[in-house]
């Protein structure tokens, strides 16, 4: 009998422990994976929300909304008409670069709403851009910092050139014709 109970003893020991090792490395699986995914924008999720596992939350949080979001690509009249629009901004630079930043920022949000993203909030804007451009929403943000310095008269005109640069990589990625699925 005393056999038997510690053969039970051992095996519930070892059940434990594999339960154990089996929920840390599912919890570093899925840290790698959301790592990979958003790379730096993980980084700047777990500096923000202040440790992995929050910012890990918020960033299942996110792909979850987004999930819910109808979001769908531009038509080829759209997609036409908006490179238009934005051969104007780019040319607008030479002689008013603050009116063509504050230009560029408003073809975004035309773009990215008639995509199906909520527009009203900037961080949110952000956070599901970062879903399914996360190399980009880094970009995002320097633009949009460097916007609001220009309202304020406050922006060179190398600032508004790399804000142009940055928003021209979000635009052009907002105009495929196909859904980026995250």
């Amino acid at each position: 009998m005393d056999s038997i109970n510690i053969i039970i003893t051992v095996v519930l020991v070892l059940v434990v422990i594999g339960a154990i090792l089996g929920t840390v490395f599912a919890n570093r699986n899925r840290s790698k994976k959301l790592h990979d995914y958003f790379g730096t924008e993980y980084d700047h999720t777990v500096q923000i929300m202040g440790n992995e596992k929050k910012a890990q939350t918020e960033l299942n949080d996110r792909w979850k909304h987004v999930e819910t979001l109808d979001i769908h690509p531009l038509t080829e009249i759209e997609r036409a008409r908006y490179m238009t629009d934005w051969s104007a901004v780019q040319s607008k630079f030479v002689d008013e670069p603050g009116q063509a930043i504050i230009d560029a920022d408003r073809l975004i949000m035309e773009v990215m709403q008639l995509r199906a993203y909520p527009v009203s909030d900037f961080d949110q804007r952000a956070a599901d851009i970062s879903v399914n451009y996360p190399e980009l929403v880094s970009n995002y943000r320097a633009a949009r910092e460097i916007a609001n310095k220009n309202k304020q008269n406050q922006a060179n005109t190398e600032e508004l050139r790399q804000a142009l640069i940055y928003y021209r990589s979000l635009f052009e990625e907002l105009l495929e014709t196909e859904v980026v699925v995250a």
